[in-house]
């Protein structure tokens, strides 16, 4: 099979790539720095020729900074224009577990992203995992730089990328479901033990400082909006089992 990962360079999208290739399957690696089919979702710019021939589409980019909806939707619209231009018969769309139930800007890109793909013109599959270990623990080293980590109180169910790759694959081989694909971590965590677990992992001294959350934000971060109790998908690595297997190299790099 013929498929495409559009945001096949980041973290997710390579781990995609590799899972997909393992099982035989012609894969194009898809962003605006690929070596060979180079995309531009805000423009359209390269998306016809990349797309040409591909039966499925995997849409594994992603843009956080205030520009998110200008890749996320209206880059999305132009992908699934080019898709079914090309001939491609399924799009799969990676989302995030809950993102409907928080009302932050990103989150509601990802809600709007996920109506466009599901009222688009091509049979659909969206995958929503919760948190990465690997975003968790980026964010708490981010913040450890001033040697104090603010904690906010709720709680997540963070999953490997690695687990989250193989559902997503899954989900592109399967044949298009128009569903949401739930794939969570085996836990639900609260975020300062989360914190804990890691600042013992990765030998931080950070100093953890409660941070107040207040209304509907923090409402859903302590009721569990981005966790569920029922994934169609359940990883088996838990967020200490992870960050107690990084290299000692990594760790001590982080330290």
């Amino acid at each position: 099979m013929k498929i495409a990962i559009v945001g096949g360079t980041g973290l997710l999208g390579r781990q995609v790539t590799a899972e997909l290739r393992e099982r035989g399957h012609d894969v194009r690696v898809l962003s605006r720095n690929a070596p060979e089919y180079r995309v531009d979702l805000t423009t359209g710019a390269g998306l016809g020729a990349a797309l040409n021939g591909c039966e499925v589409v995997v849409d594994a980019s992603n843009n956080s900074s205030r520009t998110a909806a200008a890749t996320l939707v209206e880059g999305t619209r132009r992908l699934l224009a080019a898709g079914r231009q090309a001939g491609a018969a399924h799009h799969v769309c990676v989302s995030i577990v809950g993102c409907d139930r928080v009302p932050l800007g990103y989150y509601r890109v990802k809600t709007e992203q996920e109506g466009v793909v599901a009222g688009g013109p091509l049979p659909w599959t969206i995958v929503r995992a919760t948190q990465f270990h690997e975003f968790v623990a980026g964010m708490l080293g981010a913040a450890a730089r001033y040697r104090v980590v603010p904690v906010p109180r709720g709680v997540l169910q963070p999953v490997a990328v690695a687990e989250a790759a193989r559902a997503v694959a899954d989900a592109a081989v399967g044949g298009p479901r128009r569903a949401r694909v739930g794939v969570a971590g085996p836990d639900v965590a609260a975020i300062r033990d989360l914190a804990i677990t890691w600042r013992q992992a990765f030998g931080q001294r950070a100093l953890l400082v409660p941070l107040p959350v207040p209304g509907k934000v923090g409402r859903a971060l302590r009721d569990g909006s981005l966790t569920t109790g029922s994934p169609d998908v359940r990883g088996s690595l838990t967020f200490a089992a992870w960050a107690a297997s990084r290299p000692r190299s990594e760790t001590a790099a982080r330290a």
